[in-house]
This record gives structure tokens, C-alpha cells and sequence, in this order.
């Protein structure tokens, strides 16, 4: 999947928690979405002062993270509930970047079949 195709299927499907997400699909979005938020940051700074940009784009880019976070996990055999380890202060996010980029599960699985 190229950058762009990820980008639209992850906005398409903003909502959708199903599925599985290959690894480029889900690391292409999170790309996206970290390079406009700083540059969002950076425009927040010069204008604003403030983080009025950066705060409305994170609200906006929530759900399509979770959802393709979701996604991706489903896409190694594991559940998307396991994005809650995030709460657990640094541990939790280091765990979880291993799942998110662990190889695919070959085949089918409970989750749907293999992704491309």
C-alpha cells in the first residue's frame, strides 16, 4: 500500500475497529499524522503562542489512530484492547511499538484474513 493509499483508508475507515492493518499501512498514517502535527506545532508557536492548531488536529487524528493502532494489532494475532498498555508510564509504550511492528500473522486468523 503507498503513502497516500494508507492515508485515505485510514480516514475512510476513521471508525472501523475490524479488520487488519499492514505494517506499511499503519506506519505510513502515523508518519502523516506526526510530521502535520509538528508542523502544526511550529505554525502554533509563531501565530498563536498557544497550541490552538496542534490540540484540534490531535482531536481530529484520535479515533483514525485508535482504529488503525487497533488494526495493526489485530494484524499480529493480538488484541486491540492491548493499546491500553499505553497508560502504563514509558513500559507501556515501548511494549507496545514492539507489537505494533512485529511481522504480520500469514494467513487468516480471528481477526480477518492476511493483509497485503
Amino acid at each position: 500500500m503507498t503513502f497516500a493509499d494508507s492515508i485515505k483508508y485510514c480516514f475512510n475507515n476513521y471508525v472501523n475497529f475490524n479488520g487488519r492493518a499492514s505494517r506499511s499501512q499503519f506506519w505510513y498514517f502515523l508518519l502523516f499524522t506526526n510530521i502535520i502535527s509538528l508542523m502544526l506545532s511550529l505554525a502554533d508557536q509563531g501565530i498563536f503562542g498557544t497550541t490552538v492548531l496542534s490540540a484540534i488536529w490531535g482531536l481530529a487524528v484520535l479515533l483514525p489512530q485508535l482504529a488503525v493502532g487497533s488494526r495493526r494489532l489485530h494484524d499480529t494475532g493480538k488484541s486491540g484492547w492491548l493499546q491500553l498498555l499505553i497508560l502504563i508510564p514509558c513500559v507501556g509504550l515501548i511494549v507496545l511499538i514492539v507489537f505494533w511492528a512485529k511481522a504480520t500473522v500469514s494467513g487468516p486468523n480471528a481477526y480477518g484474513s492476511e493483509t497485503v
